[in-house]
């Protein structure tokens, strides 16, 4: 053998051995560390507890020197447990459980959207009418994955749809003939004292168009059927083509003043005991004329609160803006022109305002 293979074979053999033995002095080093560490946690000499941390950097630095020089030279802990130290530590790292789900892959939010929305405004589309529409939009679905998204999203199949009606479907399919009715209470100053007056409203839900049926400090049956007969007169009562009212469980809406809206053609709908949501367009209103106009104020009498609601209404005809309709007026008096001078037009010492364009 030459004398340049023999030097070199000696100096790789010194070099390993050197390696070795750096890397016990490096094991030594940390488990010496590791060591103190302990002594500043847990003193009085109470049993080692090692955190991930150190059991992370024993295992890197006792791994490379295998299980012989370990038992040699490892002192805190034994060979295999080092060695089980690192198995896990690989494991770990290739662990990609946490980031797996199990099936196939969820479809986007988007196409999920659009499923329960296809399914909500049409009851009768099955699972293969919807996937069929759903390709036909351009989304490549199956018909599991649609019954898999109606599931997440608690939307019953078919036949369960199709036999129940939404009270949002409802209105859709009755908007222009429906109307809703309702009371609202105010107090009164008179020379007698406080005095509770009752108002009675409709509401036409398609224009948000209202109508004041009645303003009375003693509702009974008998003011209640002169109501309905006005409502329903054949020339200009304001249920005049409607089909449907929604009324609440009050007990002033009584059987005999149900039937004189049945007997006119308008078909009363009582809502639930406790559902002002199924009444909300009526309750809206209540809420509106009270906060802007109503708890402002301290109606002296009967006269008083009749002129007060009636600046209201025509104020919430004419001038309010509706956030149910867009922001548009109810029926807008003033034509928008950008070059004629700003007015104001107000109604009870202005606590209702009105800001408009002059026309020219």
């Amino acid at each position: 053998m030459p004398p340049t293979a023999l030097h070199f074979l000696l100096l790789t053999f010194a070099g390993w051995g050197n390696r070795r033995q750096q890397e016990v002095v490096e094991c030594l080093i940390e488990e010496n560390r590791v060591l103190r560490e302990q002594l500043d946690r847990q003193p009085g000499g109470r049993r080692i507890r090692f955190t991930d941390d150190q059991r992370r950097r024993l295992a890197a630095k006792g791994k490379p020197l295998g299980r012989k020089l370990l038992h040699e030279y490892a002192g805190l802990v034994t060979p295999d447990t080092i060695l089980r130290w690192y198995r896990k530590l690989i494991a770990k790292k290739y662990d990609g459980s946490a980031r797996r789900r199990p099936g196939r892959p969820s479809k986007a939010p988007e196409t999920a959207a659009l499923v329960v929305q296809l399914a909500c405004d049409n009851p009768g589309w099955g699972y293969t009418r919807l996937r069929d529409v759903m390709r036909s939009l351009g989304h490549e679905i199956g018909r599991t994955t649609v019954a898999a998204i109606l599931t997440d999203h608690g939307i019953e199949p078919s036949p369960e749809r199709r036999n129940k009606t939404s009270w949002k479907m409802f209105l859709k399919a009755h908007w222009e003939v429906l109307a809703a009715m309702d009371f609202f209470t105010v107090e009164v100053v008179t020379l007698g004292g406080l005095v509770r007056y009752s108002v009675l409203f409709v509401i036409e839900l398609s224009t948000r168009k209202v109508h004041i049926a009645g303003i009375t400090n003693q509702a009974n049956e008998a003011w209640m059927r002169n109501m309905a007969r006005h409502l329903t007169d054949g020339f200009d009562g304001f249920l005049l083509g409607k089909r449907y009212l929604i009324l609440d469980r009050d007990p002033l809406f009584t059987r005999s003043f149900r039937a004189i809206l049945r007997g006119s053609g308008v078909e009363p709908l009582r809502l639930p005991a406790r559902s002002p949501n199924l009444n909300a367009y009526a309750e809206r209103f209540v809420l509106s004329i009270k906060s802007e106009c109503l708890d402002k104020m301290v109606p002296l009498g009967e006269r008083h609160l009749r002129h007060a609601v009636k600046e209201y209404v025509e104020h919430y005809h004419r001038e309010r803006h509706h956030q149910g309709l867009d922001g548009s007026i109810i029926t807008p008096q003033e034509s928008v022109r950008g070059d004629s001078p700003i007015r104001c037009r107000q109604r009870l010492g202005g606590m209702l305002n009105h800001y408009y364009r002059e026309a020219a």
